[in-house]
């Protein structure tokens, strides 16, 4: 909250790669300030194959261009454990808005006889996959490869808090870093309304990778200011983790995706750590003036706020047939449309 900044900054992350580069403090320094001031960068110097993006969009064009109800053979109700796809009207924020989008939800593919889907936790367990040749492993490649990119940040991230950059490591063992998919169709006589609403990502930070401009994030003074598409770069801000773990010294900035001008893909994979780890200001910024951030636990944090935003989910709510875990927050506590609501 402390600068209206009005462009997202562009940061050259080679160093981070190799934590024994002459460039790496820096580098770190850099990508801190990003975090502190805005909760936003561009990242280039990332390292991804880019054959690795082309694949996976030619996967997802051939998935979405799929009939509705072959879609739907794998709708994400379909799966206990919110895997598959997502049809437009699905997903609504906090401020009600009905999204123009569809999607398809993955994260890590877990085996269906690990320990901990079988004990039912609402996250974890195999993916839903499509009877599509090549779409699995187009997808997988490139969740594994921008989930290593995602453990490098991580640990630069630990740094530029003060501490060692394995202080997180610990908790990154089978965590429900979810990879999307996203369509935004274009259709000039649709009404006008956000191809995604105003929110904040609940994990610890977002690194997203766009095929067309439409991302806007809402600076201090209330203004919403424009992301604009960079060739091969990735968009990274910080989630609602972080924001707890620092205290409020990294910002997990409001966002939203305006109405698309053309048709538009996005593939961000919300990084998050394992589903039972405890967030919780660290003790170097337990004390530092700002409101103390309630604790929360990362996996029942992303639950309670999924469960808030997709119908489906909201449904079983009132059935009874799951429940929001104690405590849970409210969708639009974090960020800084949050911070500046009266």
């Amino acid at each position: 909250m402390t600068a209206d900044f009005t462009e997202v900054p562009v940061l050259d992350i080679a160093a981070l790669l190799d934590e024994t580069d002459p460039g790496y403090a820096r580098a770190v320094a850099n990508l801190g300030d990003a975090a502190r001031r805005v909760g936003f960068a561009q990242i280039v110097g990332h390292g991804i194959d880019s054959t690795l993006f082309d694949d996976l969009l030619t996967a997802t064009r051939a998935f979405f261009a799929l009939s509705e109800q072959e879609k739907l053979k794998v709708h994400i109700g379909r799966s206990s454990n919110h895997r598959g796809y997502v049809p437009p009207g699905e997903e609504v924020f906090a401020a009600g808005t009905v999204d123009a989008k569809e999607a398809f939800d993955l994260s890590v593919d877990l085996p269906a006889d690990d320990p901990r889907y079988l004990a039912g936790n609402p996250l974890l367990g195999p993916n839903q996959w499509p009877e599509l040749p090549g779409f699995r492993e187009a997808v997988t490649a490139w969740y594994d490869a921008v989930f290593a990119l995602s453990r490098r940040l991580l640990r630069a991230f630990a740094v530029a808090l003060g501490e060692p950059a394995d202080r997180f490591d610990r908790h990154v063992t089978a965590p429900p870093s979810q990879l999307r998919l996203i369509h935004y169709p274009f259709d000039p006589a649709a009404a006008d309304r956000p191809g995604i609403g105003a929110h904040t990502d609940y994990e610890c930070f977002t690194l997203l990778r766009p095929t067309a401009p439409g991302l806007e994030v809402l600076n201090a003074a209330g203004t919403w200011v424009d992301v604009p598409l960079i060739e091969d770069a990735f968009v990274l801000n910080i989630g609602d983790l972080l924001e707890i773990w620092s205290n409020g010294e990294f910002v997990a900035t409001t966002h939203r995706v305006r109405r698309v001008a053309e048709e538009r893909y996005s593939f961000p994979l919300f990084v998050n750590v394992d589903h039972d780890t405890e967030v919780a200001p660290l003790p170097a910024f337990a004390d530092n003036g700002k409101p103390a951030r309630t604790p929360v636990i990362a996996g029942e944090h992303l639950f309670a706020q999924t469960a808030q935003s997709f119908r489906y989910l909201q449904e079983r709510l009132a059935r009874g047939e799951v429940t929001l875990p104690a405590g849970a927050h409210p969708l639009a506590t974090f960020g800084r449309k949050a911070l500046t609501s009266p």
